[in-house]
């Protein structure tokens, strides 16, 4: 039951508020840290272990399989409380970062990807429903900007960390490290949460088994599109296929109107999807490019998204504090304007061959354009939800986050791969990701209004 804004402290950082916002605010922290040292170090390690081939899929497998875990943690959230679906959702994580670390060859790491992959997708609906039925309404603006914020030292470290563990130690200490460590953090958030009023007046009766089930064709036809590429002539009929199949699998698990950008909540999560897409399918080409056009090292290679992970904190601060006086349509074209001028001048300097610093410098305007429209939308989506559906909407949103992804990097994955020995693989991955950036403009001048401002719960 959330909290009524009469019985609110001043801010998420007091009174009972405290400790859960530092636990939640943590476990961002450390699924921060893993994904940018994964995206920082991927090239080492698929050179170490002979993976080239499988470079893409350790991306997008664990995106993929986020979203059966994103599905089974939303639906058992519905459905009463939010303090066993975390701790499984967390188990999941550290167990998939344990398999990674200890791995010999890179399918046994992509394995280990897939089972952390249902943990990251649980462990992110549960915080989001979290936040929802322990902060009032008021609050939540502040909240996913601290969820954003969490990336600022990540981004300051976590990558130059993660180079540099590489370089000195070894890439394994990169998983291993973020699995001890959330073990610890783990331990303080579920001491802080026992106690709170966390369970849904009404539980959700609505049934599981067919959601998992097209849950689990989504991912199967995620991993199609990440593993076309080694069927040769018949890639691109296997694309053709998985996209089919993640078109129906996923209607069910997406609230009406999705795909077609219907107003309101519907266009909220194709929007992520779409955005998350262009982002993320082309970041981790960012440190590649670095190192296999620039001959940057790992710990250097590491800190080209240091920018756009301060500029993502920075405007996610400000979205947290102006979102309501900005308005979405605002909030939408300077995000999506910033967004595809940071990959049409990463599109150009992989073309032209120009200096490494105008490929840093300009992608951190993606990272101020997303810091504006990422928490926004998740604002937006607590605010369209009622108890009865805050699991499922916020499944929704990650599930789209994470369709939106894994495609992509499947998608830029081949057509990078078939493009090797030449020079337009990189501009080509960065020219789709600004196809889809500008495609977000649609969904994103329908999003609506959805009372974002306080109100009583």
């Amino acid at each position: 039951m959330t909290a009524g804004p009469e019985s609110a402290p001043i801010g998420i950082w007091q009174g009972r508020f405290l400790w859960v916002t530092v636990g939640a605010v943590a476990l961002i922290f450390l699924a921060a840290m893993q994904s940018l040292a994964v995206t920082t170090v991927m090239p080492v390690v698929s050179a170490d272990l002979d993976g080239e081939r499988l470079y893409a899929v350790a991306f997008a497998g664990t995106l993929a399989t986020s979203v059966i875990g994103m599905v089974a943690v939303g639906a058992w959230c519905d459905r009463g409380g939010v303090l066993a679906p975390l701790s499984t959702a967390v188990a999941l994580f550290v167990v998939g970062l344990l398999i990674a670390g200890f791995a010999l060859t890179m399918p046994a790491l992509v394995a280990g990807r897939l089972v952390q992959g249902l943990g990251t997708g649980g462990q992110t609906v549960a915080l989001y429903v979290v936040v929802a039925r322990v902060y009032p309404g008021a609050m939540h603006g502040r909240v996913f900007a601290a969820f954003s914020a969490a990336w600022v030292v990540p981004s300051l470290i976590g990558p130059f960390l993660a180079g540099a563990v590489t370089e000195f130690l070894h890439w394994r200490w990169v998983f291993l490290g973020v699995a001890a460590l959330t073990v610890v953090a783990f331990a303080m958030v579920v001491a802080r949460l026992h106690g709170l009023p966390l369970d849904t007046d009404e539980p959700s009766k609505a049934r599981i088994a067919p959601r998992l089930a097209c849950a689990v064709a989504v991912a199967v036809g995620a991993l199609g599109l990440s593993l076309a590429g080694e069927l040769g002539a018949w890639a691109w009929a296997a694309v053709a296929a998985s996209v089919v199949v993640i078109g129906l699998a996923s209607r069910p698990l997406l609230p009406r109107g999705t795909l077609v950008a219907a107003r309101g909540l519907p266009s909220v999560v194709l929007m992520r999807g779409l955005i998350a897409g262009a982002l993320f399918g082309a970041e981790i080409y960012v440190p590649y490019l670095l190192i296999d056009g620039y001959g940057f090292s790992p710990t250097w290679a590491g800190l080209g998204l240091t920018a756009a992970a301060l500029a993502w904190a920075v405007a996610a601060d400000v979205q947290g504090r102006f979102g309501d006086r900005l308005g979405n349509a605002r909030i939408t074209l300077t995000g999506t304007a910033l967004l595809v001028t940071a990959l049409l001048v990463a599109a150009a300097t992989a073309l032209l061959g120009l200096h490494p610093a105008v490929l840093i410098a300009g992608w951190g305007l993606a990272g101020g354009g997303m810091g504006l429209m990422y928490p926004r939308l998740t604002v937006l989506t607590l605010a369209y939800s009622t108890p009865q559906n805050q699991g499922f909407n916020s499944s929704a949103l990650s599930i789209s986050d994470a369709v939106g992804s894994a495609s992509s990097i499947a998608v830029m994955g081949l057509v990078f791969t078939a493009l090797v020995g030449t020079d337009a693989g990189f501009p080509a991955v960065f020219a789709i990701a600004v196809l889809l950036a500008l495609g977000a403009l649609i969904p994103g001048l329908r999003l609506g209004h959805a009372h974002e401002a306080p109100r009583r719960a």
